[in-house]
C-alpha cells in the first residue's frame, strides 16, 4: 500500500510540478520576440467548456449503464438506473464481477473515440472525442488504483473476483499511474493541434498558454457545471470524481504543454456554441427528469 501511495503522490503532485517548473525556467530563457500575442479565441474556450460537459456526463451514464446492462442479464438481479448511480436487488456471484464492467466500458469507448479522431474534421467534433476519450480513460484509470486500496470500490470487487493477490493488485494500480502521464500527454497534441493560428502553438510560452485557454480553464468550469447533473448525493460522491477526473489528466497536459513539438495547427473554429448550449441544458433535463427517478432493468 506504501508503494501505491508514494506512486500516486509522484504522478498527481511531483511529477507535474516538476515538469511545469522545468518548462518555466526554458521558457524564461525564450529571446523576447516583437510579435504580437494572439488574441484569445473565447468562443473555443466556451466550447470547449461545454464539450467537456457533456463527455463527463455521457461517459458517466455510459458506465453505469455498462454497471446495470450485465446484472439486469444476470438471474437473481434486479438493478435500477440513476442518473448518477446504480443500485440492485437480489444476489449473485457474479455481481462482485460485473463491478468492473463500468470502467472497461468508458475505457472500450475512449479507445473508439481516439480511433475516431484520426479521421475526425472540424474543431467541435475532434474537441468532443477527445474529450470523450480523456473521460473514458481517466474515469477508468483511478479506480484501478482505488480498487488496488479498497476491496469495497467497484473495481476492487471485480478484482477480488478474480481472486487477484496484492501483489497483483499494486502491479496493476502502478500500471494504471503510469498510463495517465502518457495518456494526458498524447491527448494533449490533439488538443493543441486546434489552433488556428500557428502562432497560438509555435513557442513553449505560447503552448502553454494555449493549453490554458483550449484545456485548462474549459476543465476547471466544466467540472463546476457538472455538479447540477449529479445532485442529490453525497457531497463527497458529488464533487470528489469530477474534481479527481479533472485534475489527474489536465494537470499533466498544462505541465507539459511546453514540450511538445511538430504540431500543425489544423483549427477550423469553434463557431457559434448556442447548440452546444442547448444540447447541455437537454441532456441535464434528461438526467434530472428521466434518469433522476430510476430506471428499472427488469
Amino acid at each position: 500500500m506504501a508503494v501505491i501511495v508514494t506512486a500516486v503522490a509522484i504522478v498527481l503532485l511531483a511529477g507535474p510540478l516538476m515538469l511545469a517548473l522545468t518548462g518555466l525556467f526554458r521558457s524564461s530563457r525564450e529571446a523576447a520576440s516583437s510579435a504580437p500575442v494572439p488574441a484569445w479565441d473565447r468562443s473555443l474556450t466556451v466550447a470547449s467548456t461545454l464539450l467537456y460537459t457533456l463527455a463527463f456526463n455521457l461517459t458517466f451514464f455510459i458506465q453505469e449503464l455498462f454497471l446495470v446492462l450485465p446484472k439486469a442479464l444476470t438471474p437473481g438481479l434486479q438493478p435500477t438506473l440513476f442518473h448518477n448511480n446504480h443500485k440492485w436487488v437480489g444476489q449473485h456471484p457474479l455481481a462482485s464481477l460485473f463491478q468492473g464492467t463500468g470502467a472497461l466500458a468508458t475505457v472500450l469507448a475512449a479507445l473508439i473515440c481516439i480511433t475516431l479522431l484520426r479521421h475526425a474534421r472540424g474543431t467541435t467534433l475532434r474537441l468532443f472525442l477527445v474529450w470523450m476519450a480523456y473521460c473514458g480513460l481517466f474515469m477508468a484509470l483511478p479506480q484501478v488504483v482505488i480498487g488496488a486500496l479498497s476491496s469495497g470500490s467497484d473495481v476492487g470487487m471485480a478484482m477480488d473476483y478474480l481472486q487477484m493477490g496484492q501483489a497483483a493488485k499494486t502491479a496493476s494500480a502502478l500500471l494504471a499511474l503510469v498510463a495517465m502521464p502518457l495518456a494526458a500527454m498524447w491527448l494533449a497534441r490533439p488538443l493543441l493541434a486546434v489552433a488556428q493560428d500557428a502562432t497560438q502553438i509555435a513557442t513553449p510560452r505560447s503552448r502553454t498558454r494555449f493549453m490554458f485557454q483550449v484545456a485548462t480553464l474549459p476543465v476547471i468550469v466544466g467540472t463546476a457545471l457538472v455538479i447540477p447533473f449529479r445532485v442529490p448525493r453525497e457531497a463527497l460522491e458529488v464533487v470528489l470524481l469530477p474534481v479527481l477526473v479533472a485534475w489527474i489528466g489536465v494537470v499533466w497536459m498544462q505541465a507539459g504543454a511546453w514540450r511538445l513539438h511538430w504540431l500543425q495547427a489544423r483549427g477550423t473554429g469553434a463557431g457559434s456554441t448556442r447548440w452546444l448550449l442547448l444540447a447541455v441544458v437537454a441532456l441535464l433535463a434528461v438526467f434530472q427528469l428521466l434518469l433522476r427517478p430510476g430506471i428499472e432493468f427488469f
